[in-house]
């Protein structure tokens, strides 16, 4: 059985949204720098630019793209799209923290609930397909996304890639990370166990490639990878 929106949504409830900060890191080798080379991809993509609308999707829990972006470039706003309420109140914590709340703008819901005639200059989806299940649903979320940017607006693409159980070596080396911060073997069992069982990620970076083209983007540069992660930027075909 297909799993449903709401069901992902269910996920991240507040009890996830508490600890994401923390578990991110470690579940993500790099989580730092994928962030702040997401800002420097998008920084190198809009040039010049006085200003820029960025529109950041599934922003909940650390807000770090925001963070980042707006460390990099002040004059940048933002809005902060996530359906989950617990998560997006971490990331409104961590927004108002680094004094940031006055230039983002916070929506509690799903890309369609925004207007199509606003148009952003340029887009983040981080940490996102990969709890989506079915390239339909994928496919979906891109597609709502290319509505609400400019033409030829970069889009930063970033998540988990392959099917788990196709890739024993990494599948062990993410285990094993948790044992280097502490877990015991039980907790690096279930959290293998929960992993296999709680995503769906497109298979190959083929697959990636092929939902950006599928969904009206054009061809993808991969600009960061960790274990199963990759990063990607793409823009909008106009």
């Amino acid at each position: 059985m297909k799993s449903s929106p709401l069901k992902a949504i269910e996920k991240f409830d507040t009890s996830r949204a508490n600890e994401y900060g923390r578990q991110s890191r470690i579940a993500l080798a790099g989580y730092d720098a994928c962030h702040d080379l997401t800002a420097c991809m998008l920084a190198a993509s809009l040039g010049n630019t006085s200003s820029a609308r960025i529109l950041a999707v599934g922003a909940g829990g650390t807000a770090q793209e925001i963070i980042a972006m707006a460390a990099l470039e002040p004059s940048w706003h933002f809005t902060a799209i996530d359906p989950s309420e617990p998560m997006l109140e971490a990331a409104a914590q961590q927004l108002k923290a680094n004094k940031l709340l006055e230039r983002t703008n916070m929506h509690l819901g799903q890309v369609d609930d925004l207007p199509e005639d606003k148009l952003y200059d340029a887009g983040t989806l981080i940490g996102v397909l990969h709890h989506l299940e079915g390239d339909d649903a994928k496919r979906k979320l891109l597609q709502s996304i290319r509505t609400r940017l400019k033409p030829g607006a970069p889009l930063i693409v970033a998540g988990n890639q392959y099917a788990y159980a196709s890739q024993p070596l990494l599948l062990d080396a993410w285990g094993q990370r948790w044992r280097q911060h502490g877990a015991s073997p039980d907790e690096v069992k279930a959290k293998l166990g929960k992993i296999l069982q709680g995503a769906d990620p497109p298979h190959s970076e083929a697959a990636v490639q092929q939902l950006m083209h599928d969904s009206g983007f054009g061809d993808a540069t991969r600009f960061f990878s960790s274990l199963f992660w990759g990063a990607w930027l793409t823009r909008k075909t106009i």
